[in-house]
């Protein structure tokens, strides 16, 4: 409901609308309907109908209507009644009252008359499991008014119960999922008619099922254009079919749609809640599978309802202002707007202006009265339309006065404000005059004005240091358009008193004159006036205002009152001034009256004008109609001094006027006006005469005349045709019958009873009346007035249908049948026709009736005067056609039968008989159920025999008759179930989870048939029986003895298990519940609600509860609690455990005010169960320790400084310490106190070579503690410089800044020098950026590093003595990476466990693991407590490959990952046993496979597949069955025919596939002849079948030969090479996968090489072989190149570079330094922490596969820079184990180096040997993060190197953290590198080649025997030998052992500390030295390569024009 409505101050009244959201009326013919207007106001309105032309409508009896509320009735109407301009137009209504007139939006008013229609539907097609769509076709010419009310399933009507049946909001039936059970049922749609009210039943329609076949998508249903209104839901149906299923996705304009939670995909499409304009768009829906692609484009139009509003909402204005109005339109951009003024249309003018776009800005000027009232602004787009209005009003706004002055006396000089306030409309002009002269601005005098909030004008007028002059009369006078007023008052200014001058006045005689005496001064006493020395008044029209001076004189006369008047004003009592005006009096005219008689045309006219008085000379003329006479018109004007005549000779029509005689001379004007009318007699410029008018139209009756006054014209009517009785014509009755301008009568809907005389009569009463009668005629048109609209017949008889027709006649009746005209001559069809007075019947008579007359007849009666239709539905009834009968389920002792019904013979089906008989019976002695219930389509007959054969048919009825017998069917009735339980049913527990059952079959002759499989129910056992029994189905093996393994029981749970026989009838009874309880397992729940409390200071109390018994899995062996000692520091104490066997337990031993990490765990004879989370406790406080040390020294002659250490046991938080001096001890003479945060002090005061004892003792809140050590000093002069701090070690984490205290005091001041230990010598700290030296001595060290950790020396010494101080500074780092190991493996867990490596000196907090499955990229994680050394992941898939890492964390943060490492849960992939035979029997229709040559592979199946087709068809025929059963039958087989079958069955480990061929036997039983190309009769994963066999026997045969070859190559090498030293030695890869083949794909084939203890691994398929580790590798290009023969494996090069010192003696492993420190300082520096020298970059290249095999390059290497003598080594570049991503995904190259803590330029090392790999010889290298650790901060950009060969950077030495990306070439790029050396292209199965500094002459060739040495060999020694055994060699093939030898660790060598034997190349057979020509030299082995490098090692600058900038951070 809308509700508007304006209400006003001033008019209290309003109008508003009710319901103004109808636009649109539909109804039927039939029914008609009532259209209320939706307006109505206060008070109450007057309402009226219009058509949209602005006509107002008028009634048509029985047709339409408008009653006195201002309802619309239109009534139902036959359909030769149907008027378009009645029944199919837009109306509109309007309100009137006092406020204004308001129209309503247009209503569309349209009746819809009934047609014939048929709705149907089409057959569809369908494979199973797809989806069918069913649509109710209808006729476009009623789609609009026609919705699908239901679907129908045979006789049932479709509900929302029926899960997979969609009726969806189109009225498209769906149905889901189709089974093949779908086909057998017919499909009906129902419609009904909006508004008619008709229902219509379609066809029945049949689904055509088939089988899944591959398929490209097929669209179904879709949609084209939608329009639908904003917040409506609209779906936008898109469906198809096709096999796979089709996948969808929706496009809106082209581009993916936005996340919404409005969009919802359904199962029909796109569903869109709560529509909005901005969803307006082109819909694509793209459909697509493996075969194909279709897609479904449509348009939506989301539409808005208009929303209009006029503002301002209220308005006020005055006649003559201006008003402006805004129309504000929402919902549309396109629409028209008009403007409406009470109802009419504004078109713009001179004063109304219209602006905007659209016209929405309407502006008014100069309103007048008439414009107020109700203005309207209508939008209109298509169909819709709106409208707001508001009311205008208008006020007077003649200015009114508010507020003014009053009349005051100022003195000379004062300041005079006078104020005027006037309101009016327009906004009024205010001025000021002063005795009637405008006041004139000056310096003096001011005017100003403003607007106040109300509107309202405030005009003041200011005048400064007033004089006498300024006073006077002062007048404000306020105009405006619509009038004016003034106000005046008399201001006085003290003064002497005069008169202003006055002028001579004029006046006119007989009016009205004042005349004022201008005084100014103040005081006077009196203003008199004199006359002729007459004081005035001296008569009654004279009156003296004395105190204003103003005399009024009233009716002036010339005689007594012209003459000189005198104005006395008495100044003093004694003393008067006065002055004199002269008054003339002027006399105006005076016209005589007259006026004009009555003329008539041809007559003569002479009318006088004379003035009777008035001044001369005196001036007259004459005026017609406002204006001078023209002087065509032939009047003649006569002035003869003082009078005017005016003469007309011949009058004739053109005189006709008002004529004015005007006076003037000096006084006035003045005028006198007259009427001249020509009267002339009425008589007809057109006559009326008889005429015909058509029913139901309009008609004209003609008639006009002319004469004056205009006549007026009469109508009378008379009806019939008999003799006339005139009356006269009310034309009030609704305005069907009006009389136009002209006089003739409009009948606008002529009726029957409008025939008759109609008399048109004429005057004006001049002369007499005349009248002309004619005659209308009323033509009816022809008009079906009777006929039925639906009939029936019964099939085979006779049917008569009429229709009556009335009308003009002749009227022609003929008969149609939809759409085809009847021919009467016909043998079937007759039609007669008869007169029955005015009216005509027409009969058709069809004989006999057959089923095709079901159908719409029509009859058409036509005249001269129009045509009507009348329309019969007839419908034959028939008995029913038999319905098709088929089988739903036989048992062995039921038949359940469902049939279809068939044509129901146009009459509802009442019932159904079945009739069934034994085969051999006869259907006499047939058992019948009669009137089965119409309404089903399925029967069962019960009671039968089992394996019995038996005929079966039905009947169907209805209230015609029996229907034929259906077709009869033959069934023989099932077996029965077993009547017998399994025998002996044993359990046995396997494990925590697990059960395994074992029965025997049931007896023989309980069996009733062959034994298909077994049920084995189980449930937990409970003597109650309280649970449910699980139930397993298995097949039977045929085996006597059976048996099953329960999976995935409850742990420690007794359970019961029944198992039941069955067979292809069912199943047996249940077996005795037998029980067995599954083994223990470990608590899977930790304890709950652990709570601790501390008793004591080195005892806290435990308690907690037991887990649930369900969680314990076991019988509870104990407890355990986990427990350590969260340090001060934030390092971690050490952890341990106690196992209690109650829930609670005392820790007594523990440390003093201490936090405690506490967990609890259970324990069953499984092992360890679930922790608690951590819970943190304190200890009690405690008195302190003593301090841990105490220094004293003298500073001067009477003071000492006391320096002390905190506890080592502080048991608390120190409160204070306190220090004690004593002379002697132990007197205490002195105590002193000193905060806890301070630890020294200093005591003043004392006495000059005295020896003084001092102690400490540190006070917590439980007391004082224990006393240091006493210790003596003496107070003296010249004291020798000592050191106050401590030997200590000072702990911190890197990139940290840190203070190194040393205080130091002696007189005089001490001189303080910093010393670092390096390599065992102290020397000065070098004092940089990064280090300085505080005043107070302390050493700062800003971003600590790890190279920073060291012995650092305090000296302080004076010219009396020295003292020095250590302090070990040891920087902490994240920790190392853990060792991680795989200890246990199960088909869904996996077991890590792992060793600690180093905690970088701060304890670890806690380990990340990760997980990933081997072929995704998502990772997984869990956080493990410190405590943790192993970790369980459990619910992993079985048969799967999973990767893990582990990390390691600590107070400073997370450390290194560990390497990745891969392990695979059991289980693999489904393989067919060999010696089982597939098929079991075979004859001429079907075939029995045995299927228990699968195996699962330890992984459940999950899908099992089965197809098979005949050789000669393209369609396989899909059996596809979710478990895998032990045999399965191919049944109703074509005979003699080759088919090919193939299985694929999966599990979560892979799938397997296996095809065959096989024959079916002839009828007969002989078997077919062979195929004509030679079948491959078994084809699988495996490699199975005799020929392929005969392959890979062949092939081992030549394999073995050669590998025979080579190992006798490799023996004679290895016998001359005896003797040497070994180069390598092998070690076995923990991260390697036992090879399984997958999908016929080669198991990857990995290598791992460490140099120099180098190490080969080769895995391939079932094998894994590698070198005896007692000889030496030798690796050439024919290992790796292309030269080798194609395998199927890839390889994967793990390569590692030992990191070694350049400058400080032996060699050392560092595989556990840490960065910034010096490798060979770990033994010297034993009492600081461990040297850390690690965080190894690491790269990864990953090549697509295929084509390309995939590799993973590691390295662990070390380039050596250039150092200066003296330097400090830089922190180490270890680039470490990258283990190999999946190699059977194609991946993007990629090469990725990171380094933790390296300078640029081994950053750049790190580039250039990226850029020497071969396959990275034209990659884009792309920095793509960095991090820099020193203090600067500088940045450095993420950039791209194009194919170039250099970084561009700047060179800083500061260490960082650096990342850089390289990956291939892009497709247009290949022209830039055209003339580059371009990597071989790798097949599959093909090795990739060694990078070329692998293939380095001195790691890959030996020359003469390298002797082993031992460890303590000098440098020299092994330089020679190393350098011997570089030399060339010749290279050999390399030999595959058939055995693994185990892995052997070694270690690195030691060498000899000699510096320069460290120089020499190639030491210890490492990577050699690239200093100068080594570099040149080395950079040459990338051919095409560039070296980054200068001849120093350094990055140089590269003007490349494709670099790009690199950011340096």
């Amino acid at each position: 409901m809308s509700f508007s409505a304006v209400f006003s101050e001033d008019l209290r009244s309003s109008l508003y609308f009710v319901n103004a959201s109808v636009q649109e009326v539909v109804f039927a013919s039939t029914t008609g309907t009532s259209v209320p207007c939706p307006a109505a106001g206060v008070p109450p309105v007057s309402l009226r109908w219009y058509l949209a032309t602005g006509e107002e409508i008028y009634d048509v009896p029985g047709i339409r209507h408008v009653h006195s509320n201002g309802t619309l009735q239109i009534f139902h109407i036959p359909p030769s009644s149907f008027s378009k301009l009645i029944h199919d137009n837009t109306y509109y209504c309007t309100a009137e009252n006092p406020s204004g007139r308001i129209r309503s939006q247009d209503v569309h008013i349209k009746a819809v008359l009934r047609e014939p229609y048929t709705v149907r539907v089409e057959d569809q097609k369908a494979m199973r499991g797809n989806v069918a769509v069913f649509k109710c076709i209808i006729p476009a010419s009623v789609e609009a008014y026609i919705t699908v009310v239901s679907w129908e399933k045979d006789t049932m009507s479709i509900n929302a119960e029926m899960s997979r049946f969609l009726i969806t909001s189109t009225g498209a039936l769906y149905i889901l999922d189709v089974q093949m059970e779908d086909g057998l049922y017919n499909y009906r749609c129902m419609t009904r008619h909006r508004y008619t009210g008709e229902t219509r039943q379609s066809n029945s329609a049949r689904l055509i099922v088939s089988d899944p076949t591959n398929s490209v998508p097929h669209i179904l249903d879709s949609l084209e254009r939608r329009e639908v209104m904003a917040s409506h839901r609209v779906e936008l149906p898109c469906k198809a079919s096709g096999h796979p299923a089709p996948k969808y996705r929706w496009l809106k304009d082209n581009r993916p749609l936005e996340p919404d939670t409005r969009y919802r995909q359904s199962v029909t499409g796109l569903l869109i809640e709560r529509a909005q304009p901005s969803d307006t768009g082109t819909y694509v829906c793209e459909v697509w599978n493996g075969y194909g692609n279709a897609e479904v484009v449509g348009r939506l139009l989301v539409k808005e309802s208009l929303k209009v509003v006029v503002s301002p909402r209220k308005v006020k204005g005055s006649v003559g202002s201006q008003v402006s109005l805004t129309c504000a339109v929402t919902g549309s951009e396109e629409y028209q707007l008009s403007w409406y003024r009470n109802g009419e249309l504004i078109y713009p003018s001179n004063s109304v202006r219209m602006t905007g776009q659209n016209r929405e800005n309407l502006v008014m000027a100069g309103m007048a009265k008439s414009d107020g009232g109700a203005y309207q602004c209508f939008a209109r787009h298509g169909k819709m339309s709106a409208q707001d209005f508001v009311q205008v009003i208008l006020e007077d706004g003649t200015p009114k006065i508010l507020a003014s002055f009053n009349e005051k006396v100022y003195s000379i000089n004062e300041f005079v404000s006078l104020s005027c306030t006037v309101k009016g409309t327009p906004e009024p002009r205010v001025s000021w005059t002063l005795d009637d002269e405008p006041v004139i601005r000056d310096s003096r005098h001011r005017i100003s004005y403003y607007t106040n909030t109300e509107g309202h004008v405030v005009s003041h007028l200011n005048i400064s240091q007033a004089q006498v002059p300024d006073g006077g009369v002062y007048r404000c006078i306020c105009n405006n358009s619509a009038g004016a007023v003034s106000y005046q008052a008399r201001i006085n200014v003290r003064g002497p008193a005069s008169i202003r001058p006055m002028k001579n006045l004029t006046a006119i005689a007989g009016r009205d004159m004042y005349i004022h005496c201008r005084v100014i001064g103040y005081p006077y006493y009196s203003i008199k006036w004199y006359k002729d020395s007459n004081l005035l008044p001296y008569n009654h029209r004279q009156r003296a205002f004395e105190n204003n001076g103003t005399l009024k004189l009233f009716d002036v006369q010339k005689d007594v009152d012209e003459g000189e008047y005198t104005c006395n004003v008495l100044v003093q009592p004694q003393l008067s001034t006065h002055q004199s005006v002269y008054v003339t009096v002027k006399v105006p005219p005076t016209i005589h009256p007259f006026e004009f008689p009555r003329f008539s045309i041809g007559q003569r006219v002479f009318i006088p004008c004379v003035v009777m008085s008035g001044d001369q000379p005196v001036f007259i003329t004459w005026q017609k109609d406002g204006r001078p006479i023209p002087a065509s018109l032939g009047v003649t004007i006569d002035n003869i001094d003082f009078t005017s005549s005016l003469r007309i000779s011949n009058l004739t029509l053109l005189h006709n006027g008002n004529y004015t005689c005007i006076a003037r001379n000096q006084a006035a004007a003045v005028e006198h006006q007259s009427q001249l009318i020509v009267r002339v007699p009425p008589k007809f410029v057109v006559q009326p005469k008889d005429q015909d008018g058509i029913y139901g139209k309009a008609v004209i009756l003609n008639c006009s005349a002319e004469g004056y006054p205009v006549p007026t014209i009469q109508w009378e009517y008379s009806k019939g045709a008999g003799v006339p009785q005139f009356k006269p014509i009310a034309l009030n009755s609704g305005f069907r019958i009006e009389v136009l301008v002209n006089g003739s009568l409009l009948i606008k809907h002529v009726l029957e009873e409008d025939s008759g005389f109609y008399l048109c009569r004429v005057s004006n009463d001049v002369g007499a009346d005349v009248s002309k009668s004619m005659y209308l005629n009323v033509k009816i048109p022809a008009m079906i007035t009777s006929y039925p609209n639906t009939t029936l017949a019964t099939q085979g008889e006779e049917k008569k249908m009429s229709c009556t027709a009335h009308g003009e006649k002749p009227i022609m009746v003929r008969w149609d049948k939809e759409e085809r005209i009847i021919n009467p001559e016909t043998s079937r069809y007759v039609v007669t026709v008869k007169e029955v007075g005015d009216e005509v019947i027409s009969t058709l008579q069809i004989m006999p009736t057959v089923r095709e007359d079901s159908g719409f007849f029509s009859c058409h009666a036509i005249n001269s005067f129009g045509e009507d239709r009348g329309i019969i539905q007839l419908t034959v009834q028939e008995p029913p056609d038999p319905p098709e009968v088929e089988i739903r389920e036989v048992k062995d002792r039921t038949i359940a039968l469902r049939w279809t019904m068939g044509f129901d013979g146009n009459s509802p089906i009442t019932g159904f008989d079945i009739e069934s008989k034994n085969k051999s019976a006869s259907w006499d002695t047939a058992q019948k159920t009669k009137d089965v219930s119409p309404q089903l389509n399925q029967a069962t007959i019960i009671d039968l025999h089992p394996s019995s054969t038996y005929n079966i048919r039905m009947f169907a009825k209805n209230l015609i008759g029996k229907s034929e017998a259906s077709n009869e069917l033959t069934i023989t009735t099932d077996e029965a179930a077993p009547d017998g339980p399994p025998q002996d049913v044993q359990l046995e527990a396997l494990s925590s989870q697990s059960i395994k059952v074992s029965w025997r079959a049931p007896k023989k002759h309980l069996q009733n048939g062959a034994i298909k499989g077994y049920q084995v129910g189980y449930r937990e056992y409970s003597s109650g029986g309280n649970y449910q029994f699980s139930v397993i189905s298995v097949e039977t093996t045929g085996d006597n003895a059976e048996s099953l393994v329960l999976d995935n029981l409850k742990k420690f749970t007794q359970y019961g298990v029944v198992v039941q026989a069955s067979n292809s009838a069912g199943t047996g009874p249940s077996s005795t519940e037998v029980a067995a309880t599954t083994l223990e397992d470990v608590p899977s729940r930790p304890p709950e609600h652990v709570q601790a409390t501390a008793t004591f200071p080195e005892v806290i109390s435990l308690s907690w509860l037991t887990p649930p018994k369900d969680a314990l899995n076991g019988n509870l062996l104990g407890f355990r609690v986990i427990y350590w000692a969260n340090l001060p520091d934030g390092e971690l104490g050490e952890i341990r455990n106690v196992t209690t066997s109650k829930p609670s337990l005392e820790l007594d031993g523990l440390e003093k005010y201490t936090n405690y990490s506490i967990q609890v765990l259970a324990f069953t004879r499984a092992g360890d169960g679930v922790r608690s989370e951590q819970i943190y406790i304190r200890t009690k406080e405690d008195v302190p320790g003593p301090p841990g040390g105490v220094k004293a020294a003298a500073a001067s002659n009477s003071v000492v400084f006391v320096s002390w250490l905190p506890p080592l046991k502080v048991n608390g938080i120190i409160r204070k310490y306190t220090v004690f001096c004593s002379n002697p001890h132990p007197t205490v003479s002195s105590e002193f106190e000193a905060t806890p945060d301070v630890f020294f002090y200093r005591i003043p005061n004392l006495s000059r070579n005295r020896q003084y004892s001092i102690w400490v003792v540190a006070v917590t809140a439980a007391g004082r503690g224990n006393a240091s050590e006493i210790i003596t000093v003496k107070p003296m002069a010249e004291a020798p410089a000592r050191i106050l701090t401590f030997n200590r070690t000072v702990t911190t984490p890197w990139m940290k800044d840190i203070v190194l205290p040393c205080k130091a005091v002696g007189d005089p001041s001490p001189t303080i020098k910093w010393l670092k230990e390096i390599n065992g010598t102290p020397a000065p700290v070098v004092i940089d950026s990064r280090r300085s030296v505080h005043g107070n001595g302390s050493l700062v060290i800003r971003t600590v590093k790890a190279e920073d950790s060291g012995n650092y020396t305090c000296v302080a010494s004076n010219s009396f003595g020295s003292e020095k101080i250590v302090l070990n500074l040891q920087v902490q780092v994240p920790p190392d990476q853990p060792r991680l190991t795989v200890t246990k493996t199960t088909t869904t867990s996996i077991t890590l466990s792992w060793i600690p490596g180093d905690n970088g000196g701060s304890s670890i907090r806690g380990y990340i693991l990760q997980y990933s499955e081997d072929n995704s990229e998502q990772w997984g994680n869990f956080a493990i407590s410190p405590s943790e050394r192993s970790y369980r992941l459990e619910n992993l898939k079985c048969g799967t490959w999973y990767k893990f890492t582990l990390t390691a964390q600590n107070a400073v943060g997370p450390g290194r990952i560990s390497e990745i490492i891969e392990a695979k849960t059991h289980g693999k992939e489904p393989q067919y046993s060999k010696e089982q035979e597939l098929f079991t029997s075979i004859n001429a229709t079907r075939v029995k496979l045995n299927l228990n040559g699968w195996n699962n592979g330890g992984c459940p199946i999950t899908s099992f597949t089965l197809e098979y087709r005949p050789m000669d068809s393209p369609s396989w025929t899909t059996a596809q069955r979710t478990s895998l059963t032990k045999s399965h039958i191919l049944y109703d087989l074509q005979e003699a025919t080759w088919y090919e079958l193939q299985m694929k069955i999966y599990n979560s480990a892979g799938y397997a596939e296996k095809r065959v061929k096989f024959a079916t036997l002839s009828y007969d039983g002989s078997t077919i002849a062979p195929l004509v190309k030679a079948p491959n009769v078994s084809e699988d994963t495996s490699g199975g079948g005799e020929g392929l066999k005969m392959m890979v026997t062949i092939s081992c045969v030549l394999v073995g030969i050669v590998v025979i070859f080579i190992g006798l190559l490799i023996l004679r090498r290895r016998r001359r090479e005896e003797g040497t030293s070994r180069l390598a030695e092998m070690l076995m890869s923990k991260n390697t996968r036992p090879a399984e083949p997958v999908n016929k794909q080669q198991q990857t084939l990995r290598m791992h090489i460490d140099i120099p203890r180098a190490q080969l691994l080769i895995e391939e398929r079932d094998t894994m072989e590698t070198v005896d580790d007692r000889s030496t590798v030798l690796l050439t290009d024919n290992d790796f190149g292309e030269t080798q023969k194609q395998k199927s494996s890839t390889v994967t090069h793990t390569v590692h570079y030992q990191s070694l010192s350049q400058a400080t003696g032996p060699l050392v492993d560092v595989s556990d330094a840490r960065p910034g420190t010096n490798p060979t300082a770990r033994r010297t520096a034993k009492a600081g922490p461990a040297a850390r020298n690690r965080y190894a970059s690491q790269w990864t290249l990953n090549r697509p596969h295929p084509p390309v095999s995939s590799h993973t390059l590691s390295t662990d290497w070390r380039l050596p820079t250039p150092r200066v003598a003296g330097s400090v080594d830089k922190e180490s570049d270890s680039y470490s184990v990258s283990p190999s991503q999946d190699t059977d995904r194609a991946r993007s190259s990629m090469v990725s180096t990171e380094s933790a803590s390296s300078t640029y330029e081994e950053l750049a090392r790190a580039y250039e040997h990226a850029k020497m790999e071969e396959q990275l010889r034209h990659a884009k290298f792309t920095i793509t993060e960095c991090f820099i650790s020193d203090t600067s901060s500088e940045q450095m950009t993420a950039g791209t190197n194009d194919y170039t060969d250099s970084l561009t950077s700047s060179t800083p030495s500061e260490s960082g953290i650096c990342r850089f990306t390289a990956s291939p070439p892009k497709p247009q790029d290949v022209s830039r590198v055209m003339n580059m050396a371009v990597p071989k292209a790798h097949r599959p199965g093909e090795l990739v080649h060694l990078p070329p500094y692998l293939r380095m002459d001195f790691l890959l060739n030996r020359g003469m025997s390298c002797s082993g040495s031992s460890r303590g060999s000098a440098s020299g020694e092994r330089a020679a030998m190393g350098q011997a055994c570089l030399e060339p060699q010749k290279s050999r093939s390399l030999k595959r052992p058939s055995r693994m030898a185990p892995p052997t660790p070694t270690e690195a060598p030691q060498a000899s500390r000699d510096p320069a034997a460290q120089r020499q190349p190639g030491s210890a057979a490492t990577l050699p030295h690239r200093e100068g020509s080594e570099l040149a030299q080395a950079a040459k082995l990338s051919t095409s390569q560039e070296s980054l490098l200068d001849s120093r090692g350094h990055l140089k600058q590269s003007s490349n024009p494709y670099a790009k900038s690199y950011t340096l951070v």
